[in-house]
């Protein structure tokens, strides 16, 4: 029985519905990525600018950059095993993953690339069943 992946992706989370003739299987990778520092703790500022809280623009890119590099890695390795994959999310990060796939080689895999809005894990399970269904 094939193996088929469905991948629902943004910055901050990928859940990966695997369905087989095992059954189905859902696993969630956090990417610990954050574009834009927040409150420490949630403390409230003190100073009237809050911008001095925050890093120069060219490390914080490079940091944020890092850290969504190993978050597709490691969401690539966990869609290896997949015969094919459905691929959908609400930004950007479905098609920088699409395009790190296509720099893989597993860019046969990809069965289609939609947009999606926010969903919860039932509804993304459920989208991904139907659609290999």
């Amino acid at each position: 029985m094939k193996t088929n992946m469905g991948l629902w992706i943004d910055h901050r989370k990928a859940l990966i519905v695997t369905v087989s003739g095992k059954g189905e299987k859902t696993s969630v990778i956090e990417s610990k990525a954050e574009k834009q520092p927040g409150r420490f703790d949630g403390v409230r500022s003190t100073t009237p600018y809050e911008a001095q809280k925050v890093q120069a623009d060219g490390r914080q890119d490079v940091k944020f950059a890092d850290k969504l590099n190993s978050y597709y890695d490691e969401v690539i390795s966990a869609l290896r095993n997949a015969e094919s994959i459905l691929l959908f999310g609400p930004g950007e990060a479905k098609s920088e993953l699409k395009n790190r796939l296509e720099d893989d080689h597993l860019a046969h895999l990809i069965q289609a690339v939609e947009t999606a809005d926010q969903m919860t894990d039932p509804q993304i399970a459920a989208k991904v069943r139907e659609y290999f269904n």
